[in-house]
This record gives structure tokens, C-alpha cells and sequence, in this order.
């Protein structure tokens, strides 16, 4: 189910049975955390889906056996990015459950980035080069799509660019393979003169 769904769901309930969201969230969730959840803008963890369910006599709230691998993914993905696990996130869900069609592009453009970030660091930037190529196009991706992501994206891959560039331009300059081919390509055209 996808968030602003369950969120009206949860906030039909809630105004059916004429209770507050103070009184809705007791001690086990903030206020706030329940209106985000409400105005779709946050995915309850299955702990706060259980409660809200009990608490609102919503049974059918309790998520389906077939959705609920795919919710225990989404949870799990989030887990990882903010643990900054960008390598994990990308190897495990590159291949995401359909039902969280605009959650998990979301994610993995931020996982791309982030790896991308930790490997120009290490100097692997081929390697970087790639994942921002991915990046780019997750950030294009669902609902939410962010262009100030896909920038800085586009920005760093530029970066690498020019220093890949300079880099293949001083190695073909100071390697003797390419001195030999300079030199018998010179000879050819003296001998044909």
C-alpha cells in the first residue's frame, strides 16, 4: 500500500472513531510522526503499523502476507542509507519490489551518490564515474525525483571527466608505446616525402 493511501486510511479511522491525534498516539509515536504518516509523507515501521492498527481497530491495516516482504524491504533499505551502508543498499535492491515503485529510486540515487562521493575519495573514480551515471538516472525516477541530486550528479561527473581526461592525456604523453608511434608515424611521412 502505497503511503498517501495508508495515510488516509489511518486518518479515516481516526475521525470515525472522534479521536484526536494526541490521543491516537499515546506514548508510542509523536504527534507529528502521526500526521506525517496521515498526509503521506511518512511510511510507519511495521512496529507503528501494528499499533496504529490496534489502536484504531483497523485489522485490515496489518499488512498483507504478499506486501509484506516488499514493506520489510523498504524498511530494511532505509535502515541501510541511513547508516550510510551505500554499497549494501545498491547490491541488495537494484532490483526493488514494484510496490514501492517511488521510494526505492529515491533511495538508491541517494546510495549512488554517496558511494560515488566515498570512492572519488578512495580514487576509484571509473568506478564513481559509473554510479553517478546510475544516480542521475534514479534521481529522474517516482514521485520523489530530485533535480538538486541529478545536479550535483551531473557536476561531479564532470569533475571526473576532466580529471579522467588529464589524466589518459599525460599517460599517452609520457608512455613509450606512444613515443614509438609518434616517432614511426614521423618516419613514414619523411619516407613518403
Amino acid at each position: 500500500m502505497n503511503p498517501s493511501l495508508l495515510g488516509k486510511k489511518i486518518k479515516e479511522a481516526r475521525l470515525a472513531k472522534k479521536m484526536t491525534q494526541k490521543e491516537v498516539v499515546g506514548n508510542f509515536i509523536t504527534r507529528n510522526m502521526l500526521s506525517q504518516i496521515e498526509s503521506g509523507n511518512a511510511m510507519p515501521s511495521l512496529k507503528t503499523l501494528k499499533y496504529l492498527s490496534q489502536v484504531l481497530d483497523l485489522p485490515d491495516l496489518i499488512l498483507k502476507e504478499e506486501t509484506l516482504p516488499a514493506y520489510t524491504q523498504l524498511q530494511d533499505a532505509k535502515e541501510l542509507l541511513r547508516k550510510k551502508n551505500y554499497q549494501e543498499l545498491i547490491e541488495k535492491y537494484s532490483a526493488y519490489p514494484q510496490e514501492f515503485r517511488d521510494e526505492f529510486p529515491a533511495m538508491l540515487a541517494l546510495a549512488c551518490l554517496g558511494f560515488a562521493k566515498q570512492l572519488i575519495t578512495a580514487g576509484q573514480l571509473p568506478d564513481a564515474a559509473s554510479l553517478l551515471k546510475n544516480a542521475i538516472f534514479f534521481s529522474s525516477k517516482g514521485l520523489y525525483a530530485n533535480s538538486s541530486l541529478k545536479t550535483e550528479s551531473i557536476l561531479l561527473l564532470q569533475e571526473i571527466a576532466e580529471k579522467l581526461g588529464s589524466y589518459y592525456l599525460q599517460l599517452s604523453a609520457s608512455h613509450p608505446f606512444f613515443e614509438e608511434g609518434k616517432n614511426s608515424h614521423k618516419n613514414k611521412e619523411e619516407n613518403e616525402s
